[in-house]
This record gives structure tokens, C-alpha cells and sequence, in this order.
């Protein structure tokens, strides 16, 4: 008995990408029955390779993110959440807080933590004191000269790919360099000023505008002008959402959280000369009390005559903190800064230059610092007010 089969075979990577039947007789004959037990074989093959790519990302090891833990900040939040947009292995990306560094250095991404900005290995800190970049210096296309916060480093980086993903357009398109520049002069630009401790306007010139407060955000909840049918009720029902959430969070915390505090602070500055003689350091026993706004308010309700210069604490990694009182409740100017020298450094770096033991670090900007014991943040305190 003839049969008549005819097989179109495409082979790749081992197996049969495709194999079609497409006229055959006699099908209760052995030979018959022989290429359709081989179709099936194959055709599983395939879809088996076919799903191998999947199969490996599911049980390979998750991609991590690291950043430091304790109290977070808006730039390393957003960085991070920028990350998971930027490749597909990232999407499912676990994020590791923590100050270690062996656990740090585990991580195939670490953000605002470890004192290192390497792109080649994925390590995106601006703290240290060798670090000054802005969009301007690592670009010189870009015009902003605002130093990068970690969200900054994140987003010049990893940006055009970003945004590439989430309107799906081509990364090197026209429209993506264009969001990428407004995205960051209008979004990203003032994380980066408010986490280094640039205020927005220097004397008359405004360095840069802040965009992202509650008014902006219901303005933008409204329908787009290009929507050919727009729900407004819809765009109204998700602002009120927002506004809502954000006004009952506010009144939670001045009500549970913020007042709470005011006798903390109250009793901090009644107690100031036990931390020292010069009545110009106050200690709280940890520093997730909201002390600023009181501080404030009760050196003239209390007629505090020398105003006070610092706040120690201890964190929530068992080490203790150096805090400036600026010069206003929301303003990034201190009243007196640390000493610019120890600015940048850490560690046996900074201690050596201070002269004295288990510093851990100071800001860039000088408006905090750490060390291992209350006593070495006290004589930080101590060294800076006896060189003013």
C-alpha cells in the first residue's frame, strides 16, 4: 500500500520547530502510525524547548536590589521602583535593606549605600566624599547641575530604557529622549536637591521647582485632553482617593505621632545641660521622634536664651547620630554644620582626621553624622561648637 506524506522540518537548537501532515491514506497502516507517534514526540519537544527561557528565569536566583534599612528616604524608594521597570529579570527583583556589607555585596544592584558609585558593577552611592556628580558633569548635553541623589544615578542611567518599556517605543526614539528630559527636570530633578540638601531658590535664583506636591498630582488626575471619551467622574472618584488617603494619613500623624513627641522634645531641652555644660546639645533616646517644628516652638515658649545646635541619638543599628538644627524648620541651612573637613568621610578614615574613636561617617553636606557610642557623637558635637 503506497502512502503518500510529505514533512517540512525546521530544526533548530535540536529540536523540530515545525512539522505538518499534510495528506496521508491508510491510516490504520504501521508506518502511518509511526510518523504520527514521531509528530507527537517532537511537537512536545518543541514547546518543551520553547519554554526553557521561562522555565530557567522561574528557578534561577532572584535578581537583588540592596539599599541600606533604618530610615528611608525618597531617592532610594524611587530607585529602587525605577529599577523594576528597567529589564525584564528585574520586574521580580528582591529588594535587601541592610548596612552590611557582606550582605550588600551579595546583591547584583546596591543603591544610596556602600560608598561606591561604579556603573560596572551596578553600585549607585552618592554619599561619599569623592562624589559630586550631576546629570551636567557625567553628560555634558544635559544643563542640570544639581548633584545626584541615588534616584538621580538610577534614572541617568537606566532611564531611556524606562521609559523605552513603559510606552513601549523604541529606546533610542526621538519621543523617549524628550520624556527622559522632562521626566527628570520635572520629577526627578528635586528628589535629587531635597536628598542632598539644596534648597530651591539661592537668594533670587531659583535652582529648581518642586512639581510633585498634592495640587499637582489632582491636576494631574484630570482627563487627558486627547481622550476622545473621558470619564470624569472616574478621574474625580480616583482623586478624591488620593486626597483623601493623604488628608486622614496627615491627621493620623499629627494626632498619634507628631504630638506624642512634643513632650519628649520638652523634656529634652529642660535636660540639655546634663548632656553638656554649654545648654546647645540635646539627646533623645532614639531618632524616630519628630523633634524639628517642637524644637522650634519651645525655645521660645521655654525663653531658651543660647540656641541649640545639635541632637544625639541612638539608630536603629545600635550606633548613635549627630543631627545640626538648621537654621529654620524646613530650611536645609544649619544653624552650625559639622566641621566641613570631616564632610564626606567615614569610618577609620573620618576617625583619624577627627581624632576621635568609632566614627562612622559625616554627610556631604555636614548636617549629620555617626558614630559607634553616644560619647563619640557627643565629642563630634563638642569639637565642632569649641571651633566655631
Amino acid at each position: 500500500m503506497k502512502h503518500k506524506i510529505r514533512v517540512r522540518k525546521f530544526i533548530s537548537k535540536k529540536c523540530f520547530d515545525y512539522l505538518e501532515f499534510t495528506t496521508f491514506t491508510a491510516i490504520s497502516s504501521i508506518p502511518v502510525i509511526k510518523y504520527y507517534l514521531m509528530f507527537n514526540v517532537f511537537w512536545s519537544f518543541r514547546r518543551s524547548a520553547a519554554n526553557l527561557g521561562d522555565i530557567a528565569l522561574k528557578m534561577g536566583r532572584k535578581v537583588k536590589i540592596g539599599t541600606h534599612n533604618g530610615t528611608f528616604h525618597c531617592d532610594e524608594v524611587l530607585a529602587c521602583s525605577m529599577l523594576k521597570h528597567a529589564k525584564s529579570e528585574y520586574s521580580n527583583a528582591e529588594v535587601v535593606r541592610s548596612r552590611n556589607m557582606d550582605i550588600l555585596n551579595d546583591c547584583d544592584i546596591v543603591v544610596d549605600v556602600g560608598g561606591v558609585y561604579e556603573p560596572s558593577s551596578h553600585r549607585y552611592d552618592h554619599h561619599q566624599r569623592s562624589f559630586d556628580h550631576t546629570m551636567n558633569s557625567l553628560n555634558k548635553d544635559y544643563p542640570w547641575t544639581i548633584k545626584l541623589s541615588s534616584a538621580g544615578l538610577v534614572y541617568f542611567h537606566f532611564g531611556h530604557q524606562i521609559i523605552s518599556k513603559l510606552l513601549n517605543l523604541p529606546v533610542e526614539s526621538e519621543e523617549v529622549k524628550i520624556i527622559y528630559n522632562k521626566i527628570y527636570e520635572n520629577f526627578v530633578q528635586e528628589i535629587d536637591a531635597i536628598d542632598n540638601g539644596i534648597d530651591p531658590c539661592n537668594g533670587s535664583e531659583q535652582k529648581y521647582k518642586v512639581h510633585t506636591h498634592l495640587s499637582a498630582r489632582v491636576k494631574h488626575l484630570n482627563p487627558p485632553w486627547n481622550e476622545p471619551n473621558p470619564n470624569e467622574t472616574k478621574c474625580f472618584e480616583k482623586a478624591c482617593q488620593l486626597v483623601e488617603q493623604e488628608f486622614v494619613d496627615r491627621v493620623n500623624f499629627y494626632g498619634k505621632i507628631w504630638l506624642p513627641a512634643r513632650d519628649i522634645v520638652k523634656t529634652a531641652i529642660q535636660d540639655r545641660f546634663s548632656v553638656h555644660s554649654s545648654g546647645e546639645i540635646i539627646e533623645f533616646s532614639n531618632g524616630g521622634c519628630p523633634w524639628k517644628e517642637h524644637l522650634f516652638e519651645l525655645e521660645g515658649t521655654l525663653k531658651v536664651e543660647k540656641p541649640i545646635k545639635f541632637v544625639i541619638y541612638s539608630d536603629t543599628n545600635n550606633n548613635w547620630r549627630i543631627q545640626c538644627v538648621s537654621v529654620s524648620p524646613f530650611s536645609f541651612e544649619n544653624r552650625l554644620s559639622l566641621l566641613k573637613e570631616w564632610c564626606g568621610l567615614r569610618d577609620e578614615e573620618l576617625s583619624k582626621k577627627s581624632g576621635i574613636d568609632g566614627c562612622v561617617f559625616v554627610h556631604m553636606s555636614g548636617f549629620i553624622g555617626g558614630n559607634k557610642t553616644r560619647e563619640g557623637v557627643l565629642q563630634m558635637g563638642l569639637k565642632t561648637l569649641n571651633h566655631k
